[in-house]
């Protein structure tokens, strides 16, 4: 398969965009892409491929529909032996959301995350210190854009979602919560 696409850097690029367009099964308008969940592809000049992917959270109870979504459109695509392995470390955070895939959160309801590190001295790969404050969150409504909102729960319909409420239309809101 390699020599159809002339080098294996021209190959993972051709996997990476078949990876990266698998639609995420909980928020299917957002992909693999978006979340930045596809940490590696790799492909070596006998055409084997390995494909890196880091769930948003190690309970995710789609990672491994994911996995086999991923596998499943390399097999469509012609890469018939693809490995998919599942990488924890360094663990996902919601920094690692595309512009893109923050914009589509928004067009379907979900506010979008804020970062995950700021004000905690902390960077994306690395770990938060144990005495890092509890930052306020500020949330904008994804319907009005209003900034006057509320935590209703701490948990919405996925663990990575917090339920929200907006004071000025009231419409209820999930939020993707920083991690």
């Amino acid at each position: 398969m390699v020599t159809a696409y002339g080098s294996a850097e021209a190959a993972a690029k051709a996997v990476t965009a078949v990876a990266g367009s698998v639609p995420d099964p909980e928020i299917p308008n957002l992909t693999v892409a978006d979340l930045g969940i596809l940490r590696a592809v790799r492909v070596d000049e006998a055409g084997h491929v390995e494909i890196d992917l880091t769930p948003t959270y190690s309970g995710c109870p789609a990672v491994e529909a994911i996995e086999s979504d991923v596998r499943h459109a390399l097999v469509l695509a012609g890469w018939p032996d693809a490995t998919v392995r599942r990488v924890l470390a360094p663990a996902w955070t919601t920094d690692w959301i595309t512009a893109e895939g923050r914009r589509k959160l928004a067009e379907v309801g979900i506010a979008p995350p804020g970062s995950a590190c700021a004000g905690s001295g902390a960077s994306p790969s690395g770990p938060i210190g144990a005495r890092a404050a509890v930052p306020v969150v500020l949330v904008s409504c994804p319907h009005c854009g209003s900034r006057d909102t509320e935590l209703v729960s701490r948990f919405s319909s996925t663990a990575c979602k917090a339920l929200r409420r907006c004071r000025s239309c009231a419409e209820p809101f999930d939020h993707f919560k920083p991690l």
